[in-house]
């Protein structure tokens, strides 16, 4: 009854917001704060790993930012449940979160692609159809060469002066054809990945692409050629019609 007269309190309730994992070899926690009571208020991040008796304190709160643990590499276990609560104290008391039950193998979240390049390719056909040529690495992060962490992509596009992107989804592979292609637009294109289990990076930095002039040119040439055709087999048609 004395927190009402003083206007302080215990602490309120924190939330364990989410924990992700950029490579399936570390992982970082976030937790919301409750109210602090009016006084200051101290949050510690516990966790217990499956298996094992001992409770244990958040190894890191500086490296993910505000509110947050990172567990490195000799903190980090895989295939194992972790039950992780966050703990907020002041002197008039404390508050406890909900449990987050986490397994780091299915909260992997890598980070976005890096080095997306566009190209403008012409086919081996007889028409030398125009083509996207795109091709990316994946995160410096991501160990995929050992076969750890197993990425796919999919990757976005959009002219330059539309609001509906256009996705293509690419599998593993490190670059992709995109065949619906309209040499009078301008591009930009993004790519993002994904692991085995979990959840897609963030979509990588935007790359523009500018059709040169002599493929808007070609391309206009042959709309023209086109539509002189058409209008040549029309007005043969109905010649023969009238002479009939």
């Amino acid at each position: 009854n004395n927190f009402i007269f003083s206007g302080k309190s215990p602490p309120g309730k924190p939330e364990l917001i989410q924990c992700r994992s950029p490579d399936k070899e570390t992982f970082s926690c976030w937790w919301k704060q409750g109210s602090d009571g009016g006084l200051p208020t101290i949050h510690t991040l516990l966790y217990r790993i499956e298996g094992q008796n001992t409770v244990s304190e958040c190894p890191d709160y500086e490296t993910a930012g505000p509110n947050s643990c990172y567990f490195d590499k000799k903190h980090t276990v895989i295939w194992a449940i972790y039950n992780i609560t966050v703990n907020a104290t002041n002197e008039l008391g404390s508050n406890i979160s909900e449990p987050g039950f986490v397994d780091v193998a299915y909260i992997v979240q890598p980070y976005p692609p890096v080095n997306v390049s566009v190209q403008i390719k012409q086919s081996q056909s007889q028409d030398k159809t125009p083509y996207l040529l795109v091709s990316w690495t994946p995160p410096p992060t991501a160990d995929v060469k050992s076969g750890w962490l197993t990425l796919e992509y999919e990757l976005r596009l959009k002219a330059e002066k539309s609001e509906e992107w256009e996705m293509h989804f690419a599998g593993q592979q490190t670059h992709f054809k995109v065949f619906s292609f309209d040499p009078k637009e301008d591009y930009i294109i993004e790519v993002r990945c994904k692991g085995d289990y979990g959840f897609w990076s963030e979509w990588s930095s935007a790359v523009y692409i500018q059709t040169p002039d002599y493929i808007r040119m070609r391309d206009m040439t042959v709309w023209i050629f086109i539509a002189v055709l058409s209008s040549v087999i029309c007005l043969t048609t109905l010649y023969l019609m009238a002479v009939k």
